[in-house]
């Protein structure tokens, strides 16, 4: 199983309101395009079935930046936007939460017939996922969301989602076709959630000879299944001196070789500095209110833009182009466009707004064949790592907090707590060094 990372993912309840829900169906929709244009259907995918990515990209969306909730935000915000441009990009997302993962199967179907690849077979394969994930892993997690993103030509990634209602907690499950060899040996990309200790993984490579028990209890008479069971009831040991027990597969302790990222999402709602790089995020912060490395940033851009704004497009640069290796500290994304709980700060809706402008206008134009602004925003996220690798410079994170805060009203900044958005402005009473 190659899993690319396991996470815990708290439960929070509310809602995500109409302001951001539009304005995540719009960045989403983006973000995927420029990815897709830049480097493929595949690329996207490929990301789409990291956990530690995922969760960046629904903390730069400005999503509560470590609950359960991004699955579905984040899934839902991309399928709106992305079904107008689906034929265009060759990318189609199915399924949902709820009542809507259960028409996954429709949906795959009249995809199917359009682009003219085997629907059964992704339908079959989408049950096979939900199926696993749900059954043959054992780990106290029921499905309620399940997103099948199927490109035109075929390939496939499923993201999916489970709860765990004596815990309180989430995971979420990640698939992708160019990985799966095996359906009922190893096959996600990753697993995401609380770890639970022990739990029996009937998909797991050691499970072969359960497997192949399960299907000779299959093949016998009721009458004598139920006899045997009776026999051994109440008695674990006797099922593993069978030799056909299950091997106990425990993630924490007895992890296999390839399962080497364990992003755990804490309970606490509000950002703390151990839950970011704080050099990688002073690196932007540098390229933002340093005016030499902020003249040179707004070069590579060819726009004229604030500091504030410079900050949101460098982290969402990064998502957009950045190497697996460099999300694993999906908080620190959150310091692009906020988080609607008021964590790290509110949402500042200008700065959204203007990051949306940007990239949509950057996309507008490489569509009659101008890449420059498209091209700036690539070499905005190299010159970042630049400064963070010659600079090394260090975010001052209490007073990063400070400043988000004190500049929110001018922002229109919004959290879900609030009726509308802040109209005043503050003065000019926050000018401590950010890093």
């Amino acid at each position: 199983m190659k899993r690319s990372g396991v996470a815990d993912l708290p439960l929070h309840g509310g809602r995500v309101p109409h302001w951001l829900a539009q304005r995540m169906t719009r960045l989403g929709t983006a973000i995927t395009e420029t990815i897709i244009r830049d480097y493929g259907t595949s690329a996207f995918l490929s990301r789409l079935s990291d956990p530690f990515w995922f969760q960046a990209l629904g903390a730069v969306m400005g999503m509560d930046w470590h609950s359960s909730g991004i699955t579905t935000s984040v899934m839902g915000a991309l399928k709106r936007g992305l079904a107008p441009c689906a034929n265009e990009l060759g990318i189609y997302i199915c399924g949902g939460r709820g009542r809507f993962s259960r028409n996954t199967p429709n949906e795959l179907r009249q995809i199917a017939t359009q682009r003219g690849f085997d629907g059964e077979a992704l339908v079959r394969t989408s049950r096979l996922t939900a199926r696993i994930d749900n059954n043959a892993i054992a780990d106290g997690f029921q499905i309620y969301l399940h997103s099948f993103v199927v490109t035109a030509n075929g390939e496939w990634a499923v993201v999916q989602q489970g709860l765990n209602d004596r815990t309180g907690m989430a995971r979420r499950y990640h698939w992708h076709s160019g990985t799966v060899k095996d359906f009922v040996s190893e096959p996600h990309t990753g697993i995401v959630g609380e770890h639970q200790g022990t739990i029996m993984n009937l998909v797991n490579a050691a499970a072969r000879p359960a497997q192949n028990a399960l299907l000779d209890i299959a093949h016998e008479h009721p009458e004598k299944t139920l006899r045997e069971a009776a026999i051994v009831a109440g008695s674990v040991d006797n099922l593993s001196a069978s030799g056909t027990g299950v091997p106990p597969v425990n993630h924490a302790q007895n992890a296999p070789a390839n399962f080497t990222r364990h992003l755990r999402m804490p309970a606490h709602h509000e950002v703390r500095s151990t839950n970011i790089d704080l050099k990688r995020l002073g690196a932007v912060l540098a390229i933002a209110y340093e005016r030499d490395l902020h003249d040179f940033a707004e070069l590579l851009l060819l726009e004229k833009l604030g500091p504030r704004t410079l900050q949101s497009l460098a982290l969402v640069a990064e998502v957009v182009h950045g190497a697996p290796s460099r999300f694993d500290d999906p908080a620190r994304f959150s310091f692009a466009h906020g988080g609607k709980d008021g964590h790290p700060f509110k949402v500042p809706l200008k700065t959204y707004d203007a990051s949306l402008d940007f990239l949509r206008n950057s996309l507008d134009r490489a569509r009659v064949g101008d890449r420059e602004k498209l091209d700036g925003f690539h070499r905005l996220d190299r010159f970042v790592r630049t400064i963070e690798t010659r600079l090394a410079p260090e975010a001052n994170f209490d007073a990063l907090i400070a400043h988000e805060k004190a500049i929110s009203p001018s922002l229109d900044g919004r959290s879900v707590l609030d009726d509308k958005p802040g109209r005043f402005f503050v003065g000019r009473n926050q000018q401590q060094k950010l890093f």
